[in-house]
């Protein structure tokens, strides 16, 4: 449980600390950015990073939830298992 807590505060730690490099935005975006901007709209940007940040981090998440309830399952059936020989 100790561990599990320690790499869940050290994933946290480095997505806070690489946030800036998580806005970037694809050539796409930025093309459509910058005909905005260049016409006077300058609002879209905020609203598409957010967008773009949403959608590069749900899988994951939901990746990891998984994973870890797998894990979890995992663990308590060895354990159960491994208490039935003794």
């Amino acid at each position: 449980m100790k561990n599990s807590v320690k790499y869940l505060i050290a994933g946290l730690v480095l997505v806070v600390l690489s946030f800036q490099q998580l806005a970037a935005q694809c050539a796409m975006c930025r093309a459509t950015i910058e005909n905005n901007v260049s016409n006077g709209d300058t609002t879209v940007g905020a609203g598409l990073n957010v967008g773009i940040l949403y959608l590069f981090l749900a899988p994951y998440l939901l990746l990891s939830i998984i994973g870890y309830f797998w894990y979890k399952k995992a663990k308590r059936k060895k354990s159960l298992s491994f208490r039935s020989y003794r």
